[in-house]
């Protein structure tokens, strides 16, 4: 089975990651704009930053046979530097048209300040303008308020609820955003978000209408392979295989496709790899690594175990 991991940061993870997600089943991969771990301090960083996610990173998932894509926006914590939020809003339109952009995000809300709720509207307006699906980060204190009011506001704007994906969403949150037509991403992200024995549990409650299952994984402790993982367990458990396929593949095609820069074809008709190419005369092979050359990373099963399928 093919997956989409509709929420991962790559920029923070190592080829080690891309070759595991690759043996798993994981044709393409998009990566949220989102803070670093620290505060950024100057527009130019985020230009760098952004510059990376639409350039060198697609590069690098190519070189393991995945596809790359990313969503451009300032992130929720730092819409609060009123300075650095405006520069970054003045450069975002530039990167919202670049080739593999298929969502404004992530956005949103993290303390639910009022400058979180300015930067916020704003960029839902950008969306509009540029045509583009968004893809919206839930605050992990007070969660159920943030998710409700990120949809009102959304709701405000004149945003088309299947143009929006809510995620990190949990079993508080689950039943408005469905209900309200919008699509609820789950991350499978260890201790603080949604574990993928939770999962299971939702999708037999659910079904798989509008649900879209990631991993989130960043530079925390975090899990490359929550979607693969969730889908095996998910069978195991008899969920069927249908229900898996639109989770873990079908839905995020189908929502960021939207954006006109998201294809099918991207994948199942691909470039070979070559790992002899460079991207700015720069390469990912180190020392005397014979490179691949053909078109599938191999399966290092004692290196990329799915034995292990709970995330808690």
């Amino acid at each position: 089975m093919m997956f989409i991991d509709s929420h991962a940061h790559m920029i923070s993870r190592t080829t080690d990651d891309y070759e595991a997600m690759a043996a798993a089943g994981v044709v393409a991969v998009i990566e949220p704009a989102f803070w670093l771990g620290q505060p950024r301090t100057h527009v130019a960083t985020y230009i760098d930053y952004l510059s990376s996610i639409v350039g060198f990173e697609r590069f690098r998932a190519g070189q393991f046979g995945i596809r790359h894509y990313c969503t451009i926006g300032l992130n929720s914590k730092e819409a609060n530097n009123e300075e650095l939020a405006e520069a970054v809003m003045e450069i975002l339109p530039r990167f919202a048209l670049k080739e593999g952009v298929v969502a404004i995000g992530e956005i949103g809300y993290d303390d639910q300040t009022e400058l979180e709720d300015k930067y916020f509207r704003l960029q839902l307006e950008l969306s509009k303008e540029v045509d583009l699906p968004v893809m919206v980060h839930t605050p992990h204190r007070d969660k159920k308020k943030g998710t409700s009011r990120s949809m009102d506001v959304c709701k405000e704007h004149g945003v088309d609820p299947t143009k929006v994906v809510i995620d990190h969403n949990n079993e508080e949150t689950v039943r408005e955003v469905l209900d309200r037509g919008y699509w609820a991403a789950f991350s499978i992200y260890p201790s603080t978000k949604m574990g993928s024995a939770r999962m299971v549990e939702l999708l037999k409650e659910y079904g798989p209408e509008r649900i879209i299952i990631d991993s989130a994984c960043d530079w925390g402790i975090s899990e490359p392979l929550g979607v693969a993982k969730t889908a095996a367990l998910a069978a195991q458990q008899g969920v069927d295989e249908e229900t898996i396929r639109l989770v873990c593949y079908q839905n995020a095609l189908d929502a960021y496709g939207q954006s006109g820069q998201m294809k099918e074809e991207d994948w199942l008709n691909p470039p070979s790899i070559d790992q002899r190419t460079v991207y700015e005369g720069n390469s990912i092979l180190r020392g005397q690594r014979e490179p691949v050359v053909g078109d599938k990373i191999g399966d290092n099963k004692a290196k990329h175990s799915l034995d292990n399928l709970i995330i808690e």
